[in-house]
């Protein structure tokens, strides 16, 4: 049986722009692994793999028109969205070949032998290496950022780690170029081309998860589809880490004391921020608590102007059109539910943004068809709970999955400790992997102590996707005791060859 084509579709007009690629079959899977396999000594050398990375970031900027017009073509995100991704992404590039020309990522630490101790302490010396292939998933609403060279591409290479990409279906041919340019910038530095792989398909992702070389895999998608990838890394003879992004409601709370202080600031702020890129960001805010009563009746009139002055946008693809649409009619469907702006179809390819408002006291317990509010609905609506007091909203919390934000709103008074603040804030904690004060979740900051992550179903682990800590997720430590010197490796001996900073007997080493 010939292989099933790849083909570029525009989500404008839903018509095939051109076949970019076939789906992988067993076979290509195996040897793009085997080929990354084999590439990982050429990321041994610390200063090849930060060159490498530069590389690649000059070199996606050098393509820059024809990258993003290819993007938009396939996505419909537009240029400008499209153009502040890609300097984003090649930013995050050069970041990473920064973290790997310092070193710290590597963890050193020694310790010398100890007989006075209790137990006696041998001599100790403890780095981290790299775990070996890792699978990575692309994402469909972050075609540069969260694909085949986003984050977690980026941050396997500077931890050393060769990695082959499942191509997502909506921007393949995209996928194509910048594989390309990645496997470029790889030759021009002695790195052999199989150091980034690319592979489409749905079989070609299942195979890739379960090849016994590949050591780890990053997922960012749906719930679904993660937790079947999750699942079988987990079954594996030898199961793997495997870090995925599967989805966040992303909570709001807007104290009464806020919404009586600014709320139609707060309503114009949200609807700006649930109607950001179609409502296709993993950090749009779902759900939001606010008060009812006369202050929370102004914040949703300002939420209604806005979102009514918000024109209709195209999604990624026909098929999550078509969920976003039965989505919200099983929603507005609910009782007690209204819809001040009904979401739905905003044309033949597009859709119009709106909200759901509904009693908090419907979603304070559980078990009902309510619940469903309580789950993502992926594109340009939110659902505004309506709460009577303090209790029934911390009801409200109680029962939500984990996410990737959870947002609160306060007052002048609130933010400087008078009130619930404090309390709010600890309720939020342990929902969320980033707590913000003021503020909208969307925009995610490429920065040192950024966290992108969150309890489950947010993600499948505690780590970050964003951040230079993401590094730490394709690493491993290794210890080595009673080591002599000649044997080891330069990075754990005592005159530091390499310049690493490192805990040296207890003391920080810079």
């Amino acid at each position: 049986m010939a292989a099933a084509p790849v083909w570029s579709v525009d989500p404008r007009t839903g018509k095939q722009r051109e076949q970019v690629a076939v789906e992988a079959t067993a076979q290509e899977v195996d040897s793009a692994v085997r080929a990354a396999h084999a590439a990982r000594s050429a990321l041994a050398d610390r200063t090849v793999r930060a060159a490498f990375l530069r590389t690649a970031a000059d070199r996606l900027e050098g393509a820059k028109e024809q990258l993003v017009e290819v993007a938009d073509a396939e996505t419909a995100l537009g240029p400008v969205r499209l153009t502040g991704e890609l300097a984003r992404t090649c930013y995050q590039l050069r970041a990473f070949a920064d973290i790997v020309d310092e070193g710290a990522f590597l963890d050193v630490v020694i310790d010398h032998p100890d007989d006075t101790a209790t137990p006696p302490v041998p001599d100790l010396r403890r780095y981290k290496v790299p775990l070996g292939v890792v699978a990575v998933y692309s994402a469909s609403n972050f075609p540069f950022a969260f694909s085949v060279a986003g984050g977690d591409t980026a941050s396997a290479l500077a931890a050393g780690c060769p990695v082959v990409v499942k191509a997502h279906p909506d921007h393949p041919g995209l996928s194509e170029l910048v594989a390309a340019l990645l496997r470029r910038a790889a030759t021009e530095h002695g790195v052999p081309e199989g150091v980034v792989g690319l592979v489409h398909g749905f079989e070609a992702g299942v195979e890739l998860v379960e090849h016994p070389l590949v050591a780890a895999a990053g997922f960012t998608g749906s719930v679904r589809g993660g937790r079947a990838l999750f699942d079988a890394a987990a079954a594996r003879p030898v199961p793997i880490p495997f870090h995925g992004e599967l989805g966040s409601l992303n909570p709001v709370v807007v104290t009464e004391a806020a919404a009586a202080e600014r709320a139609e600031a707060i309503g114009s702020g949200l609807a700006g921020s649930m109607t950001m890129g179609v409502g296709q960001f993993c950090v749009k805010p779902g759900l939001v608590l606010a008060p009812a009563g006369a202050a929370g009746d102004r914040l949703v009139k300002s939420l209604t102007e806005a979102v009514s002055d918000t024109d209709a946008g195209v999604l990624l693809d026909h098929r999550m059109r078509d969920n976003f649409l039965a989505g919200v009619a099983e929603r507005a469907a609910l009782p007690d539910v209204e819809s001040p702006v009904t979401p739905g179809a905003g044309g033949e390819h597009s859709v119009s943004p709106g909200f759901l408002t509904v009693p908090a006291d419907r979603l304070a317990t559980g078990g009902g068809a309510h619940d469903l509010l309580l789950e993502e609905c992926f594109g340009p609506i939110t659902v505004v709970a309506r709460y009577e007091d303090d209790d029934q909203a911390k009801a409200v919390l109680s029962r939500l999955p984990g996410n990737l934000t959870a947002t609160v709103h306060l007052s002048t008074e609130e933010a400087a400790g008078e009130g619930r603040g404090a309390e709010i804030l600890a309720e939020l904690t342990p929902l969320a992997g980033r707590v913000l004060v003021n503020g909208w979740p969307t925009g995610v900051a490429v920065a040192p102590a950024q966290h992108h992550g969150g309890p489950y179903p947010a993600t499948t682990s505690t780590s970050t996707s964003v951040g230079g800590t993401a590094i730490e997720r394709w690493l491993r430590p290794v210890a080595y005791q009673n080591a002599p010197e000649a044997l080891l490796p330069p990075e754990l001996r005592d005159d530091n060859p390499l310049g690493l900073p490192r805990r040296y007997d207890g003391r920080l080493e810079r």
